[in-house]
């Protein structure tokens, strides 16, 4: 029973590993990928939010009053997303760092070089500064009305949401990777 079981799921992590592999090399994201970033930078954002709105939210609005419930299963997630969110993020990386000339530092050879688990501190204070330093404070209603309007979605299918809308909207920096067409079976 177990052997009957195991089969399928090692030969699916191989599916998703290959296609991931498949997706570097063609310079594209995975919508899983897109969604993984999504769940992992959802904390980051809320709190760049939270701190660059903390003046222009109401003490009774719903950042104050159901903004860390809303954040929590985001937070549980972060750890389970970091792969895939790390694909993304060097695929990005290395797009932009062929669109640019080369700079000073290659930070895709540097993102390349160090262990995953070492560069996710360095990535979560960078994301945060650049998300905080982005948030415009006319913004801030604007940011607490759309989580709130997206609060009901447990945080995969908020994550699965987004990546689709990124896929249909074509937004290619970076591109995602076609999605296979469902097989009959599955219709």
């Amino acid at each position: 029973m177990i052997r009957s079981m195991l089969a399928p799921a090692l030969a699916f992590s191989a599916l998703a590993s290959a296609t991931a592999a498949q997706a570097q090399q063609q310079g594209c994201v995975t919508p899983a990928e897109v969604s993984d970033a999504v769940v992992y930078a959802m904390p980051i954002a809320y709190d760049a939010a939270r701190t660059a709105c903390a003046n222009r939210l109401s003490k009774n609005g719903f950042m104050a009053t159901q903004g860390e419930a809303f954040v929590a299963p985001f937070r549980a997630d972060q750890t389970r997303a970091w792969p895939g969110a790390f694909r993304f993020l060097k695929t990005f990386m290395q797009q932009d760092s062929e669109a640019q000339e080369q700079g000073d530092i290659d930070m895709q050879a540097l993102l390349s070089a160090m262990p995953e688990d070492a560069v996710r501190p360095f990535v979560d204070a960078f994301i945060g500064q650049w998300m905080a330093n982005e948030i415009k404070g006319d913004s801030c209603g604007r940011i607490e009305r759309g989580m709130e309007l997206v609060s009901p979605l447990p945080s995969e299918n908020l994550g699965n949401l987004i990546a689709f809308v990124v896929e249909i909207t074509g937004i290619d920096k970076p591109p995602v990777c076609a999605a296979a067409a469902p097989s009959r079976a599955a219709r």
